[in-house]
């Protein structure tokens, strides 16, 4: 396996745990040990965990960046798209219900920790609103398009957040189907008075 090869395995299973367990808990040990790698070879690739937590960052970024792109390509219209945001909690409920939004739970440690690279993970929120907006504007909504961003990502997260609490994934579908309405409520009418 090349060097390259081992390194992202260790950035794949960093990300993982960082999800599943916290950044804080979260040891080189551990890391190690879910690649099957010595503590000399694994120092080889990373000299510290802040290292470890630049390149999650960075993937979960370059992540991002590619389902939107995806979900831009696939959606026809604006809604289409918006929606397939809001879908997102549906297609992850099983994990969101054991461990939080993978974003949220990053983004709220490394703020409890204060740590130097909350700013950095901030910027997958920063993608996610900027996405959204431009998609309310196209939507017809310019002048309120991103405080909708924020309205929809705050109640994503609350959803992510009561979801792990709870462990209701008749809870998620609920509020989905209420996003989804919500943003039906939305549409500008479309009607041209004379």
């Amino acid at each position: 396996m090349s060097a390259a090869d081992t390194r992202q395995q260790i950035v794949d299973a960093a990300d993982r745990l960082f999800y599943e367990q916290g950044f804080e808990v979260t040891s080189f040990a551990d890391i190690a040990s879910a690649v099957n790698l010595s503590r000399g070879n694994f120092y080889y690739h990373f000299k510290t965990k802040d290292e470890i937590l630049g390149a999650v960052i960075a993937l979960r970024l370059a992540n991002t960046r590619q389902m939107l792109d995806a979900w831009e390509a696939e959606g026809r219209e604006p809604a289409d798209r918006i929606r397939s945001f809001i879908h997102i909690l549906i297609m992850n409920r099983v994990k969101i219900m054991a461990y939080g939004c993978p974003v949220g739970t990053l983004c709220s440690e490394l703020a409890k920790l204060d740590h130097i690279a909350k700013e950095e993970a901030a910027k997958l929120f920063i993608l996610f609103r900027d996405w959204l907006a431009r998609q309310f504007a196209a939507f017809g909504r310019e002048k309120d398009a991103e405080a909708l961003a924020m309205h929809i990502l705050m109640r994503s997260q609350g959803v992510a957040s009561l979801a792990t609490a709870f462990h209701d994934a008749s809870f998620i579908r609920r509020e989905v189907d209420g996003m989804c309405d919500w943003l039906e409520a939305l549409r500008p009418d479309e009607t041209v008075q004379s």
